[in-house]
């Protein structure tokens, strides 16, 4: 019995022990997952008219809850089915990953994809129903894509255009949990059977569409940087990166352009919302630090010594993403309790 016992403790620990070390995660990542999709969920709470940042409602806390595990659940099956569809790519440039290594059978992770991604579908309907329907689509989206749209379409860098799409869902399901789970007090409601109500405040579209741009262009950056360190890879199963279609040298100057256009829609998000100098001072740091990384990309001449810094280019491009949205969250959530705290004071009085 007590054999038995300790073979079912260790059936149990061994999937939660593949995961960590299934990809090369640092601490300070799987942290920030939490704040950045807190962050945008709180972004979103911000934004909610009438101007001013509103006061804490127990409602809030079950949305943000709901938020963090269906887009960090949705993380990692979408990681998953990734390294499941690219397994003839990552035999050729990363073939320590664990299909290609033999870590673990291409039906195993089929498995634990699926529980990852029933896992965020439970998550997303317990939101609401719109946005269950809203992580559906990116799913359909993601699978589409990388199982066949990828390596079936042959405009010039179609899959590097796209593939930040699946980001999008950040921003976007913060939003729509607020038009949703919350009471309807927007200035346009659509109530429709089943799924129930979306209820709609203009005065949020702009700083949701800021928001986006900013998520697409800064992961594209880092996309198009790992596209240059995934070049033969991806030309061998006929993927249409920046790369493989125009060439390193042109990728690498698309990716720094991306890196800027990202820092301005990142300014304009503060200048046109209520972010503070707590969120502009640091952002504007970390932008002109990842700036400057990535001019060094464009300036290198060697085809070897660029795919090596690409990686690295790649990594600072994540780092710059999620920290921004890092960033986002601490500046909403000192606001936030500044708020409530303003509130209880005046409720005492």
């Amino acid at each position: 019995m007590e054999q038995a016992a300790e073979k079912k403790d260790h059936l149990l620990k061994r999937p939660i022990r593949f995961l960590f070390k299934w990809r090369s995660f640092y601490p300070y990542e799987l942290v920030c997952y939490v704040l950045m999709y807190a962050g945008a969920t709180l972004f979103a709470y911000a934004t909610l008219p009438p101007a001013g940042i509103p006061p804490y409602t127990p409602s809030l806390l079950r949305i943000l809850l709901l938020s963090i595990l269906t887009l960090y659940s949705g993380f990692f099956a979408a990681l998953i089915w990734n390294d499941i569809t690219d397994k003839d790519i990552d035999q050729v440039v990363h073939p320590t990953r664990p299909i290609p290594d033999g870590r673990i059978s291409q039906s195993r992770f089929f498995a634990i994809a699926l529980l990852f991604s029933a896992m965020t579908f439970l998550f997303a309907v317990l939101t609401s129903p719109w946005c269950l329907i809203l992580v559906g689509m990116t799913a359909l989206f993601v699978t589409f894509h990388n199982k066949y749209l990828k390596k079936k379409i042959h405009l010039p860098a179609y899959s590097e255009i796209f593939t930040p799409v699946q980001w999008l869902t950040v921003p976007l399901f913060g939003f729509f949990a607020m038009w949703t789970a919350l009471p309807a007090t927007g200035d346009s409601t659509i109530t429709v059977p089943v799924l129930g109500y979306l209820s709609l405040h203009s005065t949020q579209l702009v700083p949701l569409l800021l928001l986006v741009l900013f998520t697409y262009f800064a992961d594209d950056a880092h996309d198009l940087a790992e596209g240059i360190h995934d070049v033969e890879g991806d030309r061998l199963q006929r993927v249409n990166t920046y790369a493989t279609s125009f060439g390193t040298a042109v990728a690498a100057k698309v990716s720094c352009a991306m890196i800027i256009i990202s820092g301005i829609f990142g300014i304009l998000l503060w200048y046109t919302t209520l972010l503070s100098l707590l969120f502009l001072v640091p952002f504007l740091i970390l932008w002109v630090y990842t700036l400057r990384s990535f001019f060094k990309l464009v300036s290198v001449k060697d085809d070897l010594q660029g795919k090596q810094l690409a990686k690295l280019m790649g990594k600072k491009g994540y780092d710059y993403l999620l920290l921004s949205y890092v960033i986002l969250f601490c500046d909403v959530s000192f606001q936030l309790v500044n708020a409530y705290s303003l509130h209880w004071v005046i409720g005492l009085l």
